[in-house]
């Protein structure tokens, strides 16, 4: 899929056409921007290289901050100040942004720093980026696991710079400046300079070589050259005091002069950010072309996983961009932690369990099961180090962030690795790490009261309960497990057998509609709670809005009666927010199969498209890129419960790359699916030839399946009616059996 993706899908605001059929019904609140942006970047890399202008939310591109409907612009075209790197993608409000030592390419005067120029001739694929400055510098990024190389050719003139800020970080909007507190430069010798700046608790650490033969190097401070100086330090900096600070490297240039710059990181002093320069681009000059030709083929690879038979050449864009957008997060960095000095996995960009728990994580499971153990084991080390595990984890210090978002989503990723016997993780260590994190917080509130208010939190909990007792099964403490279990029964207090639907309570990012219908562990129970098949299917035939007349979204700053009359509706919002994307597929579990189908080809053919306003809302780290890869494939994973609902697919034709061989999903009687276009329905499903009369496979299934074929048809069968999905009240808890 290498040579179909788009990085820049997804980097402007919503740009789709109108939604047709089922689709228009829907409404979404939150912003109508991917946020993603088109920068190197390395698949699940520790450094991202990116343009910067200083927008929301990821130094790229043209928008204010915004919560709400379609962004404010801060530029009416793209411009950058120079180039910066660790860049979040996808996501929101995450109260952390990173952008740190910022190359400019300048030819006028220092003072000049911070200069915006018009991005001319933007050029970006997996691994690369290159654009022209107004100013007639060409320049190209391209990224190592730990490392990040720049090339820029200069026109002939008589004073060309290349100037590193090392005091920049954040975003050029009120209250989102990241400021170092603590800082030392050093220049070591020709073209070789390093640094660290300590930042939100973290010491991040440089090694810089510049390819310049002739050129001078000095430091400066305050825009102020320091000729003769080798060396700056400050061991307090505050906010109210900080004044810019870097590097420069400066001198004549020839017409197509290049000059390289590398950059090696490392969150453990500048000596590793050396070796770790060296191990990705060697020790010689002129390493660019090598370097980016070593990344674009780690991407050819990663991206291979996956191969589509599509319709046309838009949606096998849509599709590669998509998965492209599932593998850049985690930020792994081996052997990096800076908060403790064992060896071993380290993550330390995870924003946020809430956005990819769901739909990225099994992804990364299913196609790179030895990255999900590695950020397992670096969860755990978190855990054990600073007291939690994380819902979210950044660059900075402090895993206790997001807790409003979510509780114990940690839990549901590593049910999944225990169910699947992948090996590399002592479960006996993670099982008390488990336990205790269940205490925490809102854990408190349940165990006290029996619920948790945001009223999800009571479903969060309740799930890991469940998701525990299996782990503790694993470890053969059946005590433990017993009480693992009738902690997860809690999930009944969360809902209101009058309505059918959660309590009255506050919410994260939606209301109580869209936390209704997520799926739990126990879905028989929780369908008879609402009242039975008929009238749960009532109630998600509402949500979808089934019979609804056309809805419009929100514009430009909508008014308080504008987003309350939307509220209003308790109508999906369209995969625009998480809390949603798993609702789709409750209809399986009350016998109505054909429902997902129609809900599921609504959204891929309506809230996914080509350019930059090609995504319905923010790609949060790859979670909603990720719905769109299961979705196109005809299969969403439980997390949790290693379980997949299998569904009609997207393409005719698909081959995913497993570890024990291929996965081969073929279609007889496929239409294309297109806005309101047909619909096809299930029939029947053969795995490696033998009929599967229920609508879902186990994890440990999916891994030896060779062929799934489906016949489809343009209306709905009785394939996938009778045999629900496993809940933990079936009888004798029965799952199927193997297919």
């Amino acid at each position: 899929m290498y040579e179909h993706v788009d990085p820049f899908i997804g980097t402007g605001a919503t740009d789709l056409p109108t939604p047709k059929g089922l689709a228009g019904t829907w409404w979404w609140p939150k912003p109508q921007v991917g946020n993603t942006h088109p920068g190197a970047m390395h698949p699940f890399g520790m450094v991202s290289a990116c343009p910067y202008s200083g927008a929301y939310p990821t130094g790229y591109g043209l928008y204010d901050f915004n919560t709400e409907g379609v962004p404010d612009l801060l530029y009416d075209r793209p411009v950058a100040s120079g180039f910066t790197h660790f860049q979040q993608s996808g996501t929101g409000a995450i109260r952390k942004y990173y952008n740190y030592f910022r190359v400019t390419p300048m030819l006028g005067p220092l003072d000049d720093l911070g200069t915006t120029w018009d991005l001319l001739e933007e050029v970006a694929e997996p691994g690369y980026y290159a654009a022209t400055l107004s100013s007639g510098v060409r320049c190209e990024v391209t990224v190592g696991p730990k490392s990040a190389v720049h090339r820029y050719t200069f026109p002939a003139h008589d004073a060309a710079r290349i100037v590193i800020d090392a005091s920049t970080g954040g975003l050029a909007i009120p209250h989102s400046q990241t400021v170092p507190l603590k800082a030392h430069l050093a220049m070591l010798e020709p073209g070789v300079a390093q640094g660290e700046i300590h930042v939100e608790g973290v010491p991040l650490a440089v090694h810089l070589e510049v390819d310049a033969p002739g050129w001078r190097q000095l430091l400066w401070y305050d825009r102020r050259l320091m000729p003769g100086g080798t060396r700056l330090d400050f061991d307090y900096i505050r906010p109210t005091t900080l004044r810019p600070f870097g590097l420069i490297f400066m001198g004549p240039s020839r017409a197509e002069q290049t000059v390289e710059v590398r950059l090696g990181f490392s969150l453990r002093g500048c000596e590793t950010a050396r070796d770790n320069l060296h191990t990705d681009v060697g020790r010689t000059q002129a390493t660019f072309a090598g370097r980016r030709d070593h990344t674009a083929a780690t991407w050819r690879d990663h991206l291979g996983k996956v191969a589509i038979k599509a319709e046309s050449d838009d949606q096998a864009t849509v599709f590669g961009t998509a998965l492209y957008h599932s593998l850049v997060k985690p930020c792994f960095a081996p052997d990096e932690s800076p908060s403790w000095t064992t060896e071993g996995p380290y993550a330390f960009d995870i924003c946020t369990m809430w956005d990819i728990y769901r739909t990225q994580l099994p992804l990364m499971t299913t196609l790179f099961p030895q990255r999900s153990v590695a950020l397992a084991n670096s969860m755990l080390s978190v855990c054990e180090q600073e007291g939690n595990l994380p819902i979210g984890y950044r660059m900075a210090k402090g895993a206790d962030r997001f807790s409003r978002q979510g509780s114990a989503l940690a839990h549901t990723f590593l049910a999944d690795l225990c169910q699947l016997d992948l090996p590399g993780i002592d479960w006996d260590w993670a099982m008390v790490h488990l336990e205790m994190d269940l205490r925490r917080t809102y854990g408190e509130d349940y165990l006290v009261h029996g619920v948790a208010h945001p009223i999800s939190h009571t479903l969060d909990l309740a799930y890991a309960y469940h998701c525990t007792a299996a782990i503790a099964r694993k470890v053969r403490d059946r005590p433990l497990a017993q009480q693992m279990c009738d902690l997860a029964h809690g999930w009944r207090a969360a809902y209101d057998p009058g309505t059918g639907l959660l309590r009255d309570s506050t919410f994260y990012e939606g209301g109580r509609w869209n936390y209704s219908f997520r799926l739990l562990h126990d879905m028989r129970a929780r369908i008879a709670l609402a009242g039975g098949d008929e009238a749960f299917v009532g109630l998600l035939d509402r949500f979808f809005g089934y019979d609804a007349a056309p809805v419009t979204q929100p514009g430009v700053a909508p008014s308080v009666a504008e987003m309350d009359a939307g509220y209003g509706l308790c109508r999906f919002e369209g995969l625009n927010n998480e809390p949603d994307y798993e609702a789709p597929w409750s209809y399986h579990y009350a016998g109505r199969p054909d429902r997902t189908a129609e809900v599921v080809h609504a959204a891929v053919a309506n809230q996914f498209g080509t350019g930059r306003g090609g995504l319905p809302g923010n790609d949060d780290s790859g979670g909603l890129s990720a719905w769109y890869v299961w979705a196109t494939l005809g299969l969403f994973p439980v997390a949790g419960q290693n379980l997949f609902l299998v569904s009609a697919p997207a393409v005719a034709e698909s081959t995913t790359r497993l570890p024990e061989g291929d996965l081969s999903i073929t279609t007889t009687g496929f239409e294309p699916v297109e806005a309101g276009g047909p619909v096809s329905y299930v029939q029947s499903i053969a795995v490696n030839g033998k009929t599967l009369e229920r609508p879902w496979i186990s994890g440990r299934e999916l891994r030896h399946i060779r062929n799934l074929h489906i016949e489809l048809g343009p209306q709905p069968s009785g394939w996938g009616t009778q045999i629900r999905p496993p809940s933990t009240s079936d009888p004798l808890h029965a799952t199927g059996g193997d297919a």
